[in-house]
């Protein structure tokens, strides 16, 4: 029976967890939040709910469909309305994608990971903020230590997950004697993965919204906003004759505005989705909320011909997360998590 260690409690963690359940491995899970779920995370105020990272989890291919119903149909949400499209000049109108499953859980789209680990036996520490890791040369096993001093381990095998800008400086903090020059090859390659920062701006309106859509998305990648939805199209998300808008800024405009005041940057985004919906009353909200996510997307993925990745897991140290996969996608920081959990328990 081996002990295996996974920083971060998000659906890349989860995953790996959940294909770990049924092996005798201990599993331990170090997240840095309250909660689980990361960028897959639920918030409530005022009677609302709202997932303000990740909006739904797509589909992606039927395996993401046959294990969401496999975790319970129970408060299962998907989202009938479609997403439409804008680009630079703001106009909105229907796309031409092929609609997919937009999938959440009345009680938010943190239920993705809650349901993952309430299917195994893993061991969740919270509020526990990684800082550093060591690999003991002897034994081959992995610690990690927090930002309060405390040890976690000793881990016969490590799965970290954080995105990469934070996986690098965790890697820059790694203690591994001998390596070869595996770790300075290994964060050099982590390093490289180039990530969009986005603040995300909630919009609260005693009135309800009456466009045909749920969500609109910006195709050129040039307009400050990025995608705004409507979270008044989720079952038990908003009260009847309400309207919830999560309003995602692109990455120059978050960036410039990241630091900026709630009531100030509200104002601005509810005036900018007012123009962008046509809709004069949207640019005065009774109440706002925000969240900024510093490492929110990748805009590229892990180099898999890296070859000090190979020789990091030959030494017990594995990644797994959305940025690995190279796409900023529910599902795909899912599936990255899973094959990890399975390639560590074919490495025992």
């Amino acid at each position: 029976m081996a002990h295996i260690g996974i920083v971060g409690a998000g659906l890349a963690g989860a995953g790996a967890a959940y294909a770990l359940r049924d092996t005798d491995h201990d599993v331990t899970l170090v997240e840095k939040s309250r909660g689980v779920g990361g960028r897959a995370a639920t918030r409530r105020k005022h009677g609302c709910r709202y997932d303000h990272g990740a909006n739904y989890v797509k589909d992606g291919d039927d395996r993401t469909v046959e294990l969401i119903r496999e975790l319970g149909a129970d408060g299962l949400v998907d989202v009938e309305e479609p997403v439409w499209t804008f680009g630079r000049d703001g106009e909105i109108e229907p796309s031409d994608r092929q609609e997919s499953h937009k999938f959440t859980w009345e009680a938010g789209i943190t239920q993705f990971a809650k349901r993952l680990l309430a299917a195994t036996d893993a061991e969740v520490r919270t509020t526990v903020r990684a800082a550093s890791v060591a690999r003991d040369a002897d034994t081959g096993t992995w610690t990690v230590t927090d930002t309060d001093g405390d040890d976690h381990g000793p881990f016969d095998r490590l799965l970290l997950t954080p995105p990469a800008p934070q996986t690098a400086a965790l890697l820059a903090a790694t203690a591994w004697d001998g390596d070869g020059g595996t770790l300075g090859a290994l964060r050099e390659a982590v390093e490289a993965v180039e990530f969009r920062t986005i603040r995300t701006l909630v919009l609260h309106y005693d009135f309800a919204v009456d466009v045909p859509w749920y969500a609109v998305v910006d195709v050129d990648k040039e307009h400050d906003v990025g995608w705004l939805a409507r979270e008044e199209c989720k079952d038990g998300h908003v009260p009847d004759g309400e309207s919830l808008l999560v309003v995602q800024m692109g990455p120059e405009w978050s960036l410039a505005h990241y630091d900026d005041p709630l009531d100030e940057a509200a104002a601005t985004v509810a005036g900018k989705a007012a123009d962008l919906v046509g809709d004069d009353r949207l640019a005065d909200p009774d109440w706002a909320d925000d969240q900024g996510w510093r490492y929110a997307l990748p805009d590229t993925g892990l180099d898999p011909s890296a070859g000090a990745v190979e020789a990091a897991r030959e030494a017990g140290l594995h990644l797994a997360g959305d940025w690995v996969a190279g796409e900023g996608r529910a599902h795909r920081a899912l599936w990255s998590g899973v094959e990890a959990g399975e390639r560590i328990d074919g490495s025992l």
